[in-house]
């Protein structure tokens, strides 16, 4: 199901009325400092208001199967307002590799609840390391006799990693990399929460101890499926950063036509036009990007792939550019801590590392090309 622009326009006008309401700047700085992370409220309120956790989920499995074009438009939104709950971990990592292990079992198990809003899911892949690559997992599934499989390791900067429901897990075994689903409460799985740069954006790292574990589509095809996903959640992480990157800019307008300096706004002055001027660049490149590459996953064209890695190489540095400057337009109080400037600051650096940083992004944008 494909909506079209003027579904699209209401479907932004409704997300940011909502994130207005629900996530302002103290509703986020709360937040980061509770144990949760997220308001369990205003998640309920998104799924039984909104429908946004089954927004992309196929109807067979109870949500509305639209696809990456109007997940695009909700994730810049969500960018937008430095959202802090649940939906980038379960709804875009969690329900895309579910969907795209072809396991219509699991799919049928967990997916309707995903998209009821009942439960929360993310994906482990990363270890130590903070690598997204299948090859480097140390984390080993053995069988346990009955059917079953039991899982050791660790993993590490797994986003809502302490409240999630459905923990999928990539882990080794003799066949190769391979997707597990785990249960939050498994006995011999631990999670503690990780203190990072972007406390908007909860990590735990998870220990796990022969923690029993169900296989999610074919063993040692978590390598194959990995490459897919990757593909499919860099796009999804492009939208944010480029809302991200917007709502920087807007701020850097805002402030540089009010701001007064010598009796007149600061947005008078050449050298602060000029970095609004790098910004607006950035930015629209990044939402170009973002806004195709979605476009080209709906379509299921060819091009899909490079597609992916470009746009998640432009929207990663538009970002980075985009919350510099706007520190520096805002001058010496963009520095201070009661500012929301270092919010989005650390959004953007994160997001930039997130799977595996510049060089392991740049390397896959040139392995999508056959460079």
């Amino acid at each position: 199901m494909t909506a079209d622009e003027s579904e699209l326009r209401e479907l932004r006008s409704s997300v940011r009325e909502f994130l207005a309401a629900k996530s302002p700047e103290e509703a986020v700085r709360k937040l980061m400092e509770s144990e949760e992370r997220y308001d369990p409220a205003v998640w309920a309120q998104a799924a039984d208001q909104l429908r946004l956790p089954g927004l992309v989920i196929p109807e067979e499995y109870g949500g509305d199967g639209f696809g990456q074009v109007e997940l695009g438009v909700v994730l810049e939104e969500m960018g937008r307002a430095l959202l802090c709950a649940p939906f980038f971990a379960t709804v875009v990592l969690a329900a895309q590799a579910l969907l795209a292990s072809g396991d219509k079992e699991a799919c049928a198990r967990h997916l309707p609840g995903i998209a009821a809003g009942r439960t929360t899911a993310t994906l482990a892949v990363a270890e130590d390391d903070g690598s997204w690559d299948p090859a480097l997992i140390s984390a080993r599934a053995v069988p346990d006799g009955d059917g079953g499989w039991r899982v050791s390791g660790r993993k590490s900067f797994v986003i809502d990693g302490t409240t999630a429901d459905l923990l999928l897990v990539v882990a080794r075994t003799v066949a190769g990399p391979s997707l597990f689903a785990v249960d939050r409460e498994a006995t011999g799985l631990a999670a503690t929460s990780m203190e990072t740069l972007d406390a908007t954006r909860a990590m735990a790292r998870l220990t796990l101890d022969a923690v029993p574990a169900t296989l999610v589509g074919a063993d040692g095809a978590g390598g194959r499926v990995m490459a897919k996903v990757l593909d499919v959640i860099s796009v999804g992480l492009a939208a944010e950063q480029a809302g991200g990157a917007r709502r920087c800019l807007e701020m850097s307008a805002e402030h540089a036509r009010t701001r007064q300096q010598f009796g007149r706004p600061i947005g008078s002055f050449q050298a602060v036009k000029h970095k609004c001027a790098d910004m607006l660049v950035q930015v629209e490149l990044a939402e170009a990007a973002s806004r195709e590459a979605a476009l080209l996953a709906a379509e299921g064209a060819d091009e899909f792939p490079v597609a992916a890695a470009v746009a998640h190489a432009c929207c990663s540095k538009a970002y980075m550019v985009a919350a510099m400057e706007n520190i520096q337009v805002h001058g010496g109080i963009g520095f201070t801590w009661e500012h929301p400037a270092h919010l989005y600051f650390r959004r953007a650096k994160s997001s930039q590392l997130l799977f595996g940083g510049p060089a392991v992004y740049h390397e896959r944008l040139l392995d999508r090309l056959g460079i």
